[in-house]
């Protein structure tokens, strides 16, 4: 296969304006993100010294771990050209099963209890996407029923109880606040489900094809592609992910009740476009949606310190998607004039 057919394929751009108008627009854009990160750091250090203390650091990284691992599912999905509004819900009811688990069984190892989160997830994920494949229903009605859904079950069974930090094992809790080589084990988890989401979409057939299927699904479709089976593999990766976070929230904040994780969906939304992931489809990165993750949690913190109405935090995160879509749609504008250009001079 030569490269112009395998680029048809994996949905790389053939156009070498195209493909550089994308790198560099990414790049900007997770600059611009890092850029931001620096300028507000810097000025409520000045104001407050405590923003940069050694506690007020780990909280933020904390903070962003679970946000992060929940924009990285959000950003694959989204690549598709579909989206996830039911992840709070998958993370509530995946914490509180975890929290059961380990409740009822406290000699459990940790790694059981992600497990049973990832299975969790991962069963929530499966059927999103069939009803999204087989239903041919559009993802955003659909998630955003089975997100009161799976908030209902897990209402239903907690009946109003709430699960304690003293009713979980230590071992459990521990893992929620021990570190490696003074990095938390959270922090590293979120760091390994970046790494590794961003080799795949980067470097494998498969991601590239999911890149393809948003950008055009029915020329995904003419190339072979199977947009179906991708869907359902998108979305299943979303909520394994969403579940994993369920496990990390149980361990971090040790009490646990049916309401656990209710707003979240927005705020992943909200990283991944941030972070550069078009709502459309077709673009973005991981990383770019764990930036947009560490951003907010920024902002969220920032705005606590310097005691400013958490308002304003509701107000910056719709003024900077507003800006993200801006952005979005200018690129697609630039990107088509040079195409045509291009085309005109064949």
């Amino acid at each position: 296969m030569t490269v112009t057919e395998e680029a048809r394929v994996t949905g790389e751009p053939t156009v070498h304006s195209r493909r550089s108008w994308t790198a560099n627009v990414l790049k900007a854009r997770e600059s611009g993100i890092a850029g931001a990160l620096v300028v507000l750091v810097a000025f409520t250090a000045t104001q407050n010294s405590r923003f940069l203390s050694g506690q007020s650091i780990r909280d933020i990284l904390l903070g962003t771990a679970i946000l992060a691992v929940l924009a990285v599912g959000q950003a694959i999905v989204m690549i598709t050209r579909n989206i996830d509004l039911s992840v709070g819900s998958v993370l509530g009811l995946s914490a509180f099963a975890v929290g059961s688990l380990m409740k009822d069984n406290p000699g459990l190892p940790v790694i059981v209890a992600i497990l049973v989160g990832l299975a969790v997830g991962a069963v929530c994920g499966l059927l999103n996407g069939a009803l999204v494949r087989f239903g041919q229903v559009p993802a955003l009605v659909v998630t955003l029923g089975t997100l009161y859904a799976y908030r209902g079950v897990s209402y239903f069974w907690a009946g109003g109880r709430q699960i304690n930090a003293d009713k979980l094992p230590a071992s459990f809790l521990d893992f929620g606040t021990a570190s490696l080589l003074g990095v938390p084990w959270l922090v590293l988890i979120a760091v390994l489900v970046l790494v590794v989401a961003g080799i795949v979409l980067r470097s494998y057939r498969a991601g590239r094809e999911l890149y393809a299927m948003g950008s055009s699904p029915q020329a995904a479709k003419l190339a072979g592609i199977k947009v179906g089976r991708n869907t359902s593999a998108a979305f299943l990766v979303s909520g394994a992910l969403a579940g994993l976070a369920g496990v990390l929230f149980a361990a971090r904040f040790g009490t646990v009740d049916a309401a656990a994780g209710t707003g979240y969906e927005l705020n992943v939304v909200a990283a991944a476009v941030v972070g550069g992931v078009a709502v459309f489809g077709g673009s973005g990165s991981v990383w770019g949606a764990g930036l947009g993750a560490l951003l907010l949690t920024v902002i969220g913190s920032a705005l606590a310190v310097l005691d400013i109405n958490q308002f304003w935090q509701q107000a910056i995160v719709g003024a900077l998607i507003l800006l993200a879509i801006g952005a979005d749609r200018l690129v697609a504008v630039r990107v088509a004039k040079a195409l045509k250009k291009r085309d005109s001079h064949v």
